[in-house]
């Protein structure tokens, strides 16, 4: 396993030592992780081998041909089709440990995942990734302005959109916050409170894949205070944590909201920051449908740092070969450990 980071979003990179994952398909192998047997993501990300401030990718083999590698993205709570932060990851995991040949310059592939085929740039030197630019999948509105009705809020307005994931985005000046540092634990309180009225009041269905029917994550939004080009993101990530990094698919989703406004245009070069201030280029190389919607194809920029090198495994005796979590970290909602004695 190596330890990777995209602007301090940690996404490690499980690079061998699995079984391949049935499934005929990359969104197959994701269900089946959901659905039927969880174990290596239970294993890879609760205590003591993982945390709730991470994601960890899962390497395999591509299953579309013309794909030069695949994974999917495991989080404390699930494993989800697509991250534009751990693309980054994973294409930089593999260049830099040479499992893919690295020269210097541009080194494109191409990576299959559960949300379809992402083109990638890597662009390298001295053997170092220096950036990563990948095409995230087509991006489109599934709401904009929509009212909700939250607990301690009142009625807000949120804007739904695809960005491999769906997002509800909420601007955080509205309620009364920066995206910062130390508003962190406001964000995750107050994002609770907006997904579980999101869950309840509003209905998302992709065009194409029937499995992509619910909203997954709250990001808020915001402005930079000086600088007209550059959006702020803070994501919020079960079981209550704001993302590192200015998110692949939150900022996706935005864009696909701010070109439906009219507010960014193709070509449009704009930057993406975190709460932590790590910056994603982004601008929009296309535009197409996805059914009947207009959708956009976001292409953002950036950078990763590999900063371990792991081995993991279970011995026999271990009272505790799939983790687990406690409500200090996990929240309230989890399960009581399973002792192995």
């Amino acid at each position: 396993m190596l330890g990777v980071h995209a602007e301090g979003e940690v996404g490690r990179v499980i690079t061998g030592g699995v079984i391949n994952i049935p499934g005929e398909t990359m969104l197959d192998k994701m269900l089946h992780i959901n659905n039927v047997d969880d174990s290596i993501r239970r294993f890879a990300l609760h205590e003591p081998h993982g945390s709730a401030q991470m994601s960890v990718n899962l390497l395999l083999p591509p299953v579309n041909p013309k794909a030069d590698v695949g994974f999917i993205v495991m989080q404390p709570d699930a494993a989800h089709a697509l991250s534009g932060s751990n693309t980054m990851c994973v294409t930089t995991a593999v260049l830099e440990s040479g499992m893919l040949p690295m020269q210097d310059g541009e080194n494109t592939l191409t990576i299959d995942t559960p949300a379809g085929l992402i083109p990638v740039v890597a662009h390298c030197k001295d053997h170092k990734v220096q950036k990563v630019t990948i095409d995230i999948c087509p991006s489109f509105v599934e709401h904009l302005d929509h009212l909700v009705q939250v607990d301690g809020l009142g009625e807000i307005k949120v804007d739904v959109a695809f960005g491999g994931c769906y997002f509800a985005m909420v601007d955080a000046e509205g309620l009364g916050f920066e995206i910062s540092p130390e508003n962190a634990r406001q964000m995750v309180d107050t994002a609770h409170a907006i997904k579980k009225a999101v869950d309840q009041q509003v209905r998302v269905q992709h065009p194409e894949i029937e499995q992509f029917n619910h909203v997954e994550y709250v990001m808020f939004t915001g402005v930079h205070p000086t600088e007209t080009t550059v959006y702020k993101n803070g994501t919020i990530i079960f079981p209550g944590r704001v993302d590192r990094s200015p998110c692949g698919t939150g900022s996706s989703s935005r864009m696909a909201c701010l070109y439906a406004r009219g507010e960014l245009e193709i070509g449009d070069k704009v930057f993406m920051e975190s709460t932590i201030g790590g910056r994603f280029e982004a601008e929009i190389a296309a535009t197409c449908k996805v059914g009947d919607r207009d959708a956009i194809v976001p292409r953002l920029t950036g950078r990763c740092w590999i900063y371990s090198i792991e081995q993991h495994g279970v011995h026999p005796s271990d009272p505790f070969p799939l983790g687990y979590t406690m409500s200090d970290t996990w929240g309230p909602d989890v399960k009581a450990p399973t002792h192995n004695n």
